[in-house]
């Protein structure tokens, strides 16, 4: 109850913790206060019978003290009501001092009790504390010596008084120390935060320095084996072009073998783009500025895709559907993102599926006044929960924990491929049931806007699956 009383004086702008505790302190003792001198007023009124002018004017500086708290709320200055607070403590206490006993007055003491609180609530303004309080005695001084003091209290009956102002003083004072002992710990609290931050600072600098040097050295990796993975591949597309150019010439009807090698020929360009992509870093970190944008026919992205995919689709039994109705239509983007996004999205169908069907549909549709390429694979494989569908597009995790024991995988795939596809303008979403399979679907402008296309809100297929789904009549592995 009290707690709640003094904070509600507090304000909200003294967000200094110190400042907190010193408001703490000064609304507590000036609302609390006061009633240490009450014994003292009404021994006085007990003792001379009276109640006049020079009482009536102590009681009511006494209670000038509670009106403190509300000028703190008010400014939210807690030295500016703490100099006013020892403004007004000085004075009274002088003006008591004269009034009951002169130099002998059991008032005096207060008058260092309102030094003490004022060097305590205004320590950064020092000087100027001690200024007013020699002004103050000087003053006292100077009426004193021209006038002389009195007192309506008997000096045989001050004994009683003195013991009443020592003993509230006293009280006073042991709030002022308590608070003090508080600041001093939270002082050392403080400084011991201090070198913690410190120690933190110096390690973090340290990692820092060794994350450069760890950057640098990667650096100088990816350099020297770029050159190592890049010349291999480019001999196998070479010497794959010159043994369809070598068929060709010979003028053999084999168009099983030419279709062979240019399957070969595929698959090492798309790698030699895929080690490109994941070599350079400096290239992932600017990808706007290697969009190879080009204009090139649905139909040729579907035969390179499914030249390349094909092996792998039918490595763990699985029957390959290709859709393709629009083979002439001529897009103008990225090929190589936009085959390596299929591509992700069929080597991860053909992972989880095992003697199933893997269906590639492509498409284009119309939304939003402009043309779109729709790209969707479906799957009969293991199928997503729906906390793992939350999972698959963050960097190197997976669906489930033991996907990786079971059937390998960086979990890179899935988030570059939504990366790509948000470079291009559009969005990958999935629908997949446990068990029964997955679907996902990747739709992106039929033309690059190199201003930046605003993507469109895309609604996620309606996944319907049957235990085993009856793939649409298509030709299978279509290459042409």
């Amino acid at each position: 109850m009290i707690s709640t009383l003094v904070e509600w004086f507090v304000p909200a702008k003294l967000v200094n913790r110190t400042d907190r505790e010193l408001a703490n302190v000064f609304v507590f003792t000036h609302l609390f206060g006061p009633m240490l001198a009450q014994p003292m007023w009404a021994y006085i009124w007990y003792v001379s019978l009276r109640f006049d002018a020079v009482l009536t004017t102590l009681v009511l500086c006494t209670m000038g003290f509670v009106a403190l708290p509300f000028v703190l709320r008010a400014t939210g200055r807690i030295r500016l009501v703490g100099l006013m607070s020892f403004q007004l403590l000085a004075m009274t206490s002088l003006f008591a001092s004269y009034h009951y006993g002169g130099f002998n007055s059991p008032f005096l003491p207060w008058l260092i009790v309102s030094l003490v609180l004022g060097l305590l609530y205004c320590s950064k303004r020092a000087l100027t504390v001690i200024f007013i309080f020699i002004l103050n005695v000087a003053l006292f001084l100077v009426i004193a010596a021209f006038t002389s003091t009195s007192s309506s209290i008997p000096i045989e009956q001050m004994g009683a008084l003195f013991w009443l102002s020592a003993g509230s003083a006293t009280v006073y004072i042991t709030w002022m120390a308590l608070y003090y002992s508080r600041i001093v710990g939270l002082k050392s609290e403080l400084e011991a935060e201090a070198d913690r931050s410190r120690k933190t600072f110096y390690e973090l600098e340290e990692a820092r320095t060794k994350t450069e040097a760890l950057v640098k050295m990667r650096a100088r990796f990816f350099s020297k084996i770029s050159h190592e993975l890049r010349t291999p591949l480019n001999s196998i597309i070479g010497y794959s072009e010159m043994l369809i150019e070598d068929l060709e010439d010979c003028g053999k009807n084999d168009d099983v073998r030419i279709k062979d090698v240019s399957r070969i020929m595929a698959a090492g360009k798309h790698l030699l783009s895929l080690v490109s992509r994941v070599l350079d870093s400096k290239a992932i970190e600017e990808d706007d500025e290697f969009l190879g944008i080009a204009a090139f026919e649905l139909g040729d992205l579907c035969n390179e895709i499914v030249a390349t995919a094909l092996p792998m689709v039918k490595k763990n039994g699985n029957r390959f559907v290709v859709n393709c109705t629009r083979r002439d239509y001529v897009l103008s983007s990225d090929p190589m993102r936009l085959r390596q996004i299929v591509i992700n999205l069929l080597s991860n169908a053909a992972k989880f599926t095992t003697e199933g069907v893997i269906k590639l549909d492509f498409d284009i549709t119309e939304q939003s006044g402009r043309d779109n390429l729709r790209v969707a694979v479906l799957d009969t494989g293991i199928g997503i929960s729906e906390d793992g569908i939350a999972r698959i597009f963050r960097n190197y995790e997976q669906a489930e924990a033991d996907t990786v024991a079971k059937y390998g995988g960086t979990g890179i795939g899935l988030p570059l491929s939504q990366h790509f596809c948000n470079l291009l303008g559009g969005e990958i979403t999935v629908t997949s049931r446990p068990g029964q399979g997955s679907c996902f679907v990747a739709q992106v402008p039929a033309h690059y806007r190199s201003t930046g296309p605003q993507k469109d809100s895309l609604q996620k297929p309606d996944l319907n699956l049957p235990a085993r789904v009856q793939p649409s009549p298509a030709i299978e592995g279509i290459l042409a």
